[in-house]
């Protein structure tokens, strides 16, 4: 089939095209920017369009010959009118596919109770009424699952670093409320496996044995062989209980706040029509989606993350122009661009950044403070980068093997910052230049740049050396 897949850098997006793709289908991605997706294992194998569902003008012609549409675009973890957004695109996609897209897929959420009219996060009920409209214009088969299990899933990485840091834990009493988690795997073929068949049009409520959010880090430390200690008392707002998380987790407040608030109720569905429709789906228990998801992430095989998907500010592109300002150090490397390559696009994460490890780690723990993402989002894979992924408090802007990387800053700061490496030949070895670049905005911007120059003058001299001095010891081994 002719196959359209909107959310492909997202978590669950960049997993179905591989899927879809082994099934024998012909796949069209829609993205904002061709960029996001150009280092992709499957990019070579879709046919990539630029567009914005935000934009009614960039849709013509993109739905053309389109059998069935993927949907798995949503707001979630934004800030302002997310619920405006996600209304506004899903009306725009509903009226670019009217025309000819024979099957929409979508991938909404579990409601407390499975039903309308129950208490719900605004997130939650957001996703739902996406999935009310375009089931009112289109053919639809909307999935609802309630939290994802697997490996670089948001819900995973929530329980297991809670799990991980927190030998004992105070808990607010819902903890004790039942959800309903399904394994990412199955969720895939839930999603494969309903293109081009006309008996699955509306709600398809998915997942597995329902457990308490309490039993989810009670099975994630006896996988891990941890002893734990849960007390659940009536503590903790559910908005105070997320900035916890934002604290202690790599997930960022805006996103940790609607996965919070998605359990204050109990979130159980009804499965039974999915068993039915689709009796080769067994969902794994969560116990199985854990282990899976530990062993894949051990192997360092993560093929996405939550954090795939740009979130918070908007995408900035670096201009050279004027009220930028910048520090470039050079060093004449006796290494090849190669090896200079490998050892600053393997910075952050496990690995670090290097030099000053205490001073990175207090900037991360103030950014994490103030509701910036801090330094634990790590990063998917220890030598590999594409644009787009984020890394620590940076988001790869853009990556050029072997000779160019560009981060973004995405730490709270009073203004735009990046931090840049480039490997050119050089007559001996590799000249290796490092940048870093920020646009302030008013006078807080400016006072915030001058005040930290000392700093950075000794932070980013000492990382420049470090990676100069990695890349002639050969550090880190190539894959």
């Amino acid at each position: 089939m002719h196959i359209l897949v909107t959310g492909a850098t997202g978590y669950i997006g960049g997993r179905l095209i591989e899927r879809l793709l082994h099934e024998g289908h012909e796949v069209r991605v829609l993205v904002r920017s061709a960029q996001r997706v150009a280092a992709r294992p499957w990019s070579e194998d879709v046919h990539v369009v630029e567009a914005d569902l935000l934009e009614p003008s960039t849709l013509a012609g993109v739905l053309d010959g389109i059998d069935v549409a993927y949907y798995l675009v949503h707001a979630m973890g934004s800030s302002g009118d997310f619920a405006l957004r996600d209304r506004q695109a899903a009306r725009n996609f509903v009226d670019a596919a009217a025309q000819g897209v024979g099957q929409v897929i979508y991938l909404g959420g579990i409601l407390p109770g499975g039903r309308e009219g129950n208490p719900a996060s605004t997130h939650l009920s957001s996703r739902a009424e996406v999935g009310q409209i375009l089931r009112e214009g289109l053919s639809t088969t909307e999935f609802r699952a309630g939290p994802i299990i697997g490996s670089g899933s948001a819900s995973f990485e929530m329980v297991r670093y809670l799990t991980e840091r927190l030998p004992v834990m105070v808990a607010p009493k819902w903890i004790l409320n039942e959800v309903q988690t399904i394994g990412t795997a199955d969720i895939i073929s839930y999603l494969v496996q309903a293109a081009g068949r006309t008996d699955v049009e509306g709600i398809l409520e998915v997942g597995a044995e329902p457990l308490t959010f309490k039993r989810m880090m009670e099975v994630y430390a006896e996988v891990r062989g941890l002893p734990r200690v849960i007390i659940p008392l009536p503590v903790l707002t559910p908005r105070l209980a997320a900035l916890w998380v934002g604290l202690v987790t790599p997930i960022p407040n805006s996103l940790a706040v609607p996965l919070v608030e998605g359990i204050v109720h109990p979130v159980v569905g009804d499965p039974s029509r999915a068993l039915r429709l689709f009796p080769r789906i067994r969902p794994a228990s969560y116990r199985q989606a854990v282990e899976r998801a530990v062993e894949r992430t051990e192997a360092g095989d993560v093929v996405t993350r939550w954090s795939d998907a740009a979130g918070g500010a908007p995408r900035v592109r670096f201009a050279d122009r004027e009220g930028v300002v910048r520090e470039v150090r050079t060093r004449i490397v006796d290494a090849t661009p190669d090896a200079v390559f490998r050892s600053f696009v393997s910075l952050g994460g496990e690995r670090g950044w290097r030099v000053w490890g205490w001073a990175w780690a207090i900037r991360g723990f103030i950014d994490r403070v103030v509701g910036g993402p801090g330094l634990r989002r790590g990063r998917r894979h220890p030598i590999e980068l594409r644009p787009g992924e984020s890394v620590d408090f940076w988001r790869v802007e853009e990556v050029q093997a072997p000779s160019f990387l560009r981060l973004r800053a995405e730490m709270r700061v009073p203004g735009r910052a990046w931090l840049q490496f480039e490997a050119l030949p050089a007559e001996r070895g590799t000249k290796l230049v490092q940048t870093a670049y920020f646009a302030p905005v008013g006078f807080l911007g400016w006072l915030y740049w001058y005040g930290i120059y000392p700093f950075h003058a000794l932070i980013f001299s000492a990382l420049v050396a470090a990676v100069a001095r990695d890349a002639e010891r050969g550090l880190p081994e190539a894959d």
